[in-house]
């Protein structure tokens, strides 16, 4: 099993990024697994950013991003997204996506360690 996140960079404030996760393996199926994006900043604890159900129908932000982010997969390409809009610096963080094979149907997992399967980050700096 192996996430393969792509899509950070460098944007100015204000500016859009559109992250990709893409999961590649035999022993375990994508659209049915809840996906969650985690970020990371230096010195801070990793934090859920937002989750998506198997089915893609039910999504979950934190507050400090809706309105802004928005999550979605195509489970045909065993890929889920991250359309992040209007970055703000202090988002500037490794961003992680993972997966949680055990999710039901409708499950939003928001706990790190509700996931079993870690993509290596992507980093995202965002300039004032």
């Amino acid at each position: 099993v192996q996430l393969q996140a792509s899509g950070g960079g460098l944007v100015q404030a204000g500016g859009s990024l559109r992250l990709s996760c893409a999961f590649s393996g035999r022993t375990f199926t994508f659209s049915r697994s809840a996906m969650g994006w985690f970020r990371q900043a230096p010195g801070k604890e990793r934090e859920i950013v937002a989750a998506i159900s198997r089915s893609g129908l039910s999504t979950y932000y934190a507050d400090s991003v809706k309105g802004r982010f928005t999550t979605s997969r195509d489970n045909a390409k065993n890929t889920v997204y991250l359309q992040m809009n209007s970055l703000k610096p202090e988002e500037t963080a490794v961003y992680y996506c993972a997966a949680d094979p055990q999710a039901i149907l409708t499950g939003l997992p928001k706990l790190a360690s509700s996931y079993v399967y870690w993509g290596q980050g992507t980093q995202v700096t965002v300039s004032s």
